[in-house]
């Protein structure tokens, strides 16, 4: 690797140890053995380094959200949803890392536009793939309208589970519970 990516490899590591707020650009250097100079050599700034770690966490944590994808089009839509969320949560521990780090994107997307930026084609795409997964069609073949209602209720609760995932594994609702809560919800 060279320096650039020791930096990102650096920072990424003082996200998921430290957190955003509490890491200093003397930590990222230690972590990544550089030097100091070369964070505003490469990136300009700690923050503008922080930020491109925390988008690149973001597209790690992407990748970890499709992998738990299994192209499954039997099933009702709710079977699908729930095999997905089953996936996510099963996969969860070993990408708890990818998990924290990615969820600091969040919060920094208030104040850096290229995470925003981000984390809205990131959202949009998201949404299409997930309803797609959900109705058992092609991402292609995906209205907006149920991407922003199907993929938009799948994306709420892949959030909403991997949150409380974080704060308490233990008392987090399960897939299961999730897609009883829904039939429920609908009469079924």
């Amino acid at each position: 690797m060279g320096q650039r990516e020791d930096l990102l490899a650096g920072a990424k590591k003082c996200l998921v140890e430290k957190g955003y707020a509490h890491t200093t650009a003397r930590d990222i250097v230690a972590a990544a053995g550089a030097h100091l100079g070369s964070i505003g050599y490469h990136f300009g700034s700690k923050d503008a380094l922080l930020n491109a770690a925390v988008m690149e966490t973001f597209d790690a944590w992407g990748d970890a959200i499709a992998a738990a994808v299994v192209p499954d089009t039997g099933g009702t839509p709710l079977d699908r949803l729930r095999g997905f969320v089953d996936g996510l949560l099963a996969a969860a521990p070993e990408q708890r890392a990818i998990l924290v780090a990615s969820v600091q994107a969040y919060a920094q997307a208030e104040f850096a536009p290229e995470v925003r930026a981000q984390l809205v084609a990131g959202y949009a795409a998201g949404r299409r793939d997930l309803a797609a997964l959900v109705l058992g069609i092609p991402p292609a073949e995906v209205s907006e309208e149920q991407a922003r209602a199907y993929g938009g209720l799948a994306m709420a609760m892949v959030n909403g589970a991997m949150i409380q995932w974080l704060i308490d594994p233990a008392s987090a609702p399960t897939a299961d519970d999730l897609a009883r809560a829904l039939g429920g919800l609908s009469g079924r």
